[in-house]
């Protein structure tokens, strides 16, 4: 599955989403802006919760985002729903690599995956790979109910706030 994304400069970008296999899925989006940029957003929490929460989602805010984006660091991600349930989800960086990678697991449960999203510079813009391995189908099939679609809309968010 594709989805089309505005840049801020109105021209479009193709969010590609594809299953690999039964256990992984892979995404990729170009971004008009620079490889740091993009980076920091993905690994400074005070710009991560500026597009982390897909517009989608109504009735559940992202309440707390505690990043500690270095290998061996965690991360904990807080949401509330309208009904005032919270929910967490947690983890540890495996690998970062400033400008370069960011590996992480994803631990709230047997069936998380674990994340990789890389970033690669080109004049001036910023190519991003996000590939995620499940431990089963079941897994994957479970996952990406909804966040099919939530993803590319997430990354569309990022457009329209790189924290400058």
């Amino acid at each position: 599955m594709s989805q089309q994304g505005n840049n801020a400069d109105g021209t479009q970008n193709r969010t590609s989403f594809e299953r690999r296999g039964d256990r992984e899925v892979v995404v990729t989006r170009t971004f008009n802006a620079p490889l740091s940029m993009v980076f920091r957003a993905w690994s400074e929490p005070e710009l991560f919760r500026r597009w982390w929460m897909p517009k989608s989602a109504s009735g559940v805010s992202l309440i707390s985002c505690d990043m500690d984006v270095r290998t061996g660091g965690k991360y904990r991600l807080e949401f509330s729903t309208s009904d005032l349930n919270t929910m967490a989800i947690y983890g540890k960086y495996l690998e970062v690599v400033p400008n370069d990678r960011i590996v992480w697991t994803n631990d709230e449960g047997e069936k998380g995956a674990v994340t990789t999203v890389t970033f690669e510079g080109q004049t001036g813009k910023t190519l991003l790979h996000f590939h995620e391995v499940y431990p089963s189908r079941e897994a994957l099939e479970e996952a990406l109910q909804g966040s099919e679609a939530a993803l590319p809309e997430q990354l569309d968010n990022l457009l329209s706030s790189k924290g400058d």
